[in-house]
């Protein structure tokens, strides 16, 4: 009867703070400004060197907001085990390891350099790395802002779309780590959940695109097949309800609206990588696409890494080498890649104008995040949304409002 009064109690903060936030005007500027504010990059990480592969494997295998199997700890650690060999393979052809943490210290550099420009009043504004399977982790994002004195964090998640084995293992993880590190609530934490329509993100995905459609020789350059490449989810993930399905494909109807609005009509697709591991992934597959166009006699294909925003082993490796072999075995001889958004001037000033826009409407918290799953979810996941729930609240109060 405690579990479930505690379900119940923690269900109706958040629905009180669901109401409380439909009427409250997304663009006034209510609550104080923090001292020292802190902005916290939230992706998956990925190996620096070779010796970091396994731990970056059995560290994915094992979480269980990604997959769940029996014995996780035994049978994640062993399918973990079996792919190291082949992931180092992998890594030593795109350079021996990941770029993801280059490319994402450089947008953060480039994302507080603008905002210290364009938000002085709350400056000077300093970014922190927080992977979810690789250093530098939560944990030491977490003890560096306390050490630095933070007061008010904004955990932004690099990946732009929303999904619980994503964005929500990251902030699952988050929960535990503050808890553990910082009992005394000292940080205040706000959220930017999921970005994956904002204007400046679609016009950076647009501009990328339209480079490889430039690229195309004129017989095909109306024709080519553009192919958006998302990483895919186990079907069972998708039953339960999560929304990254959807708002990967909002993504790509907005960018489709602005590619026509450039006067580039090209058919696409929504295909789907990187599926691993026994359960059964959603498709339709990268592979099995490229495979298919091939087969029906087209000659040229256009790829879009479209729910990645830098170059990691998904788009160096996968997409250019193994699916870049598959093309050519297929008969497609024009196989691009529009390039990650990476350094992209426009796209680090969308990171900067998103984290702008949550600093001037007052730190809101998404009503979306706070939505549960239709389907079955974890006590760890209402756990957090609980917490961030009372993040809002804590917000309300030290604005002087009332707290819902």
């Amino acid at each position: 009867m405690a579990a479930v009064s505690a379900s119940a109690s923690a269900s109706a903060l958040v629905k009180r703070h669901l109401s409380s936030s439909t009427n409250v005007d997304p663009t006034a500027n209510t609550h104080s400004r923090p001292k020292k504010l802190g902005i916290l990059m939230m992706n998956m990480g990925g190996p620096r060197t070779q010796s970091d592969v396994e731990q970056f494997l059995v560290n994915i295998f094992n979480d269980r907001d990604i997959l769940t199997l029996p014995l996780q700890s035994i049978v994640g650690r062993f399918i973990a085990l079996r792919r190291v060999g082949k992931v180092k393979d992998q890594y030593m052809q795109i350079g021996g390891g990941s770029p993801i943490e280059m490319w994402t210290r450089t947008q953060g550099k480039g994302m507080v350099d603008i905002l210290d420009r364009t938000s002085p009043e709350t400056g000077p504004h300093k970014y922190y790395v927080g992977f979810r399977y690789t250093n530098p982790d939560t944990v030491e994002a977490v003890e560096q802002m306390l050490s630095d004195g933070i007061e008010h964090v904004i955990a932004f998640s690099q990946y732009q779309q929303y999904s619980g084995s994503t964005t929500g293992s990251n902030l699952n993880e988050l929960y535990r780590v503050q808890k553990r590190l910082d009992p005394e609530s000292r940080l205040q934490w706000s959220f930017i959940d999921r970005w994956g329509t904002h204007p400046k993100l679609v016009e950076s995905f647009a501009d990328r695109i339209e480079d490889q459609i430039k690229r195309l020789t004129s017989d095909a350059r109306h024709t080519t097949p553009i192919l958006f490449s998302a990483h895919s989810l186990p079907l069972n993930v998708v039953d339960r309800g999560d929304p990254y399905v959807a708002e990967v494909g909002g993504t790509v109807a907005y960018v489709v609206e602005e590619l026509r609005r450039r006067g580039i009509n090209n058919p696409y697709r929504l295909v789907w990588q990187s599926a691993v591991g026994p359960l059964r992934w959603l498709g339709p597959q990268t592979e099995d696409a490229i495979k298919s166009y091939g087969s029906a006699g087209y000659t040229s294909l256009v790829m879009v890494p479209i729910a990645f925003t830098s170059d990691h082993i998904e788009t160096l490796f996968e997409l250019d080498i193994e699916y870049g072999e598959v093309a050519e075995e297929s008969g497609i001889t024009q196989f691009l890649r529009a390039e990650a958004l990476n350094d992209h001037p426009p796209f680090i000033d969308a990171l900067a104008t998103i984290v702008k826009e949550h600093i001037d409407a007052g730190f809101p918290t998404n009503s979306q995040l706070l939505l549960p799953d239709p389907g079955k979810e974890s006590e760890q996941t209402r756990t957090t949304r609980q917490w961030i729930a009372m993040q809002g609240q804590r917000l309300a109060a030290a604005a002087g409002g009332k707290a819902p």
